[in-house]
């Protein structure tokens, strides 16, 4: 893999990845060299995704003509890539210099470089074919964003729920007071039939249910792609076959009607950035979980959930053409890298650290061994999260330039013990001295005591309005 883009050394540098090459300053080196040469022009993608919303994203790019305009392909195409994680969409419409989509259009499809993408984003997440179209001078379409007002909503007698790979989570909660919670085990990876998930969810909600003198409404939170209250991709799922999956997408709409009550289920992600915003009594939160992935939620300025992707597991952060590969996507220097356990175990290596192996051990016990060391005050476990806080620093300045922010909670597996204040300091040492515009614009936190009072359940039971209130 090779750049035509400029690939700009950081000011700081991870210590145990010397090659680290952020997007963001390949980015503004790009542009700013388009504009000193006299050669910008505008570069407006914009993104559909379900029900005609559309995100809009306008940079510029060297005119056609001009001898560095080669190096639009890189840029727009690394673009292309964060820009359907981060926001979604099925068709990539591209107002810019000549070239440009036709690159875009061979690079993501069923024989291109990103035929995952290809594949992902249309068979699977919007179920429509992939579509790149080039669009003539300011005929790109509109933004249409379809943010939904979602929480926020304590009034009443409500279920919040969260299913996570090992337990499923159920509340019941009387005017943002819990007042029964329990953690249901439960196996959803491996089963194959839908019923399975549909009998267990519905038996917890039923439990919860007895202990409400009445039921107004019912949120939920789980890891995967959810449009409209349907599982277009979740890893819980994924021992379902194709042909029976259709039974899990219809699976909350179904339980809606059964219930009889409003019902709202959201990426966990975003329910996180909620939880955090209620916590906050602010708006404008960006959410990041590390732990066996990066998991990420987002609520905007108006305290909406945008209804974008926001999968920066698999948005570019480093543009090194020699950056570690994500092995689901088959993409370079993605999110998963850096920003949860998988970063830890690929650098722990570096520093002499051997993880335990064997068929019963697990990730979140490699973790804790390599934490061990970390709280024992072991050099190269320290390196480990220093590396990590720089990454995060510099990812933070490429995420503001496609998120409105005020607040950027960091919690996850990861930051747990001395690890969380070491990621803190690294990004805020590299946003002071890189990013100053930046540094005064977002509060960078872990969750405290005051932010752990709005749990899962709550913010997620308070997604539905009330009928009729």
């Amino acid at each position: 893999m090779t750049s035509a883009l400029p690939l700009v050394k950081p000011g700081f540098i991870p210590p145990l990845d010397p090659d680290f090459r952020p997007a963001v300053l390949a980015n503004r080196a790009f542009r700013q060299a388009a504009e000193e040469a006299g050669a910008a022009v505008p570069l407006v993608i914009a993104l559909e995704r379900s029900d005609g919303a559309v995100s809009r994203y306008e940079t510029v790019a060297f005119a056609a003509d001009h001898p560095r305009a080669a190096a639009n392909l890189d840029y727009a195409e690394r673009l292309v890539k964060f820009l359907l994680w981060a926001r979604g969409g099925w068709k990539v419409s591209i107002d810019g210099p000549a070239g440009i989509a036709e690159h875009i259009r061979q690079v993501y499809s069923d024989a291109g470089q990103r035929q995952f993408d290809y594949h992902f984003m249309g068979d699977q997440v919007y179920q429509q074919p992939f579509t790149v179209v080039a669009c003539a001078a300011g005929q790109a379409p509109a933004a249409r964003e379809a943010g939904q007002a979602l929480g926020r909503h304590l009034d009443g007698c409500r279920i919040g729920f969260d299913l996570g790979a090992s337990d499923l989570k159920v509340s019941a909660v009387i005017d943002g007071e819990p007042v029964w919670s329990d953690e249901i085990v439960w196996e959803p990876v491996e089963q194959t039939d839908p019923t399975y998930h549909y009998e267990r969810i519905m038996a917890g909600l039923r439990q919860a249910q007895s202990k409400l003198p009445r039921l107004d409404a019912i949120g939920g939170s789980s890891a995967g792609i959810y449009v409209d209250n349907r599982p277009m991709v979740a890893s819980l799922f994924r021992g379902i076959p194709a042909d029976r999956f259709d039974a899990i997408r219809s699976m909350f709409l179904r339980i809606r009607a059964e219930f009889g009550v409003p019902l709202e289920v959201i990426n966990d992600g975003d329910v996180t950035a909620l939880a955090g915003a209620m916590s906050l009594e602010d708006d404008g939160v960006l959410g990041i979980a590390l732990g066996s992935s990066q998991a990420v939620g987002y609520v905007n300025l108006e305290g909406a959930v945008t209804g974008w992707l926001n999968e920066l597991a698999f948005a570019p952060v480093d543009y090194n053409p020699s950056a570690a590969v994500d092995e689901w996507s088959g993409d370079r220097g993605v999110g998963s890298q850096y920003f949860s356990q998988q970063c830890v175990f690929r650098l722990a290596p570096q520093v002499g650290i051997t993880l335990p192996d064997g068929p019963n051990v697990t990730k979140a016990e490699k973790l804790k061994h390599v934490q061990g060391y970390l709280e024992a005050g072991q050099e190269g476990a320290v390196q480990i999260w220093q590396s990590i806080g720089v990454y995060l620093g510099y990812s933070l300045a490429h995420y503001a330039e496609f998120y409105d922010l005020k607040h950027v909670l960091i919690l996850g597996r990861v930051t747990s013990g001395s690890g969380g204040q070491l990621i803190l300091d690294g990004a805020h040492a590299v946003l002071a001295a890189e990013f100053p515009e930046l540094a005064g614009r977002f509060h960078i936190q872990l969750p405290d005591e005051k932010s752990r009072r709005v749990g899962q359940s709550i913010a997620a039971a308070s997604l539905p309005a009330r009928v009729g209130v």
